[in-house]
């Protein structure tokens, strides 16, 4: 199986670039998905934020993670931002190489892995082929 990298900055043409790729039938795996799915309730790391942050960084009334509370809270602390990075950062792994696997099994000759922060992260940059990085 090739694994695409697929990065870039805000705004640049990666969703337009991924849906390319989605309507000629090659899977894209969408980290910023999966980085939401990881935080909604109940799961480990919406635990664990809620352990490190307490409850401000959570909406009272759904107990959805309140990215909105939480950005102004890490915004300016690295350290902040760090502890939160290790926490979801696994989880979003975890994801991701379970949805690799999956693809691998479906028989996909190519997988892009959408990541926004290819190179900050370094999430399976060991493993991935090419990069395309889309700028504008």
């Amino acid at each position: 199986m090739f694994l695409v990298g697929l990065t870039g900055g805000i705004a640049t043409g990666k969703s337009t670039v991924s849906k390319v790729f989605k309507q000629n039938g090659i899977p894209v795996i969408d980290t910023d998905a999966i980085a939401r799915l990881v935080v909604e309730p109940g799961k480990p790391a919406w635990h664990k934020i809620k352990a490190a942050f307490g409850d401000g960084v959570f909406h009272a009334d759904s107990g959805e993670l309140n990215r909105e509370a939480l950005g102004k809270l890490i915004f300016d602390s690295l350290e902040k931002r760090t502890i939160l990075n290790e926490i979801t950062h696994p989880e979003i792994h975890r994801v991701v190489y379970k949805e690799v696997i999956k693809c691998f099994f479906l028989g996909h000759n190519f997988v892009v892995l959408d990541l926004p922060l290819l190179f900050e992260t370094g999430i399976m940059l060991s493993y991935i082929h090419k990069i395309i990085t889309v700028t504008w």
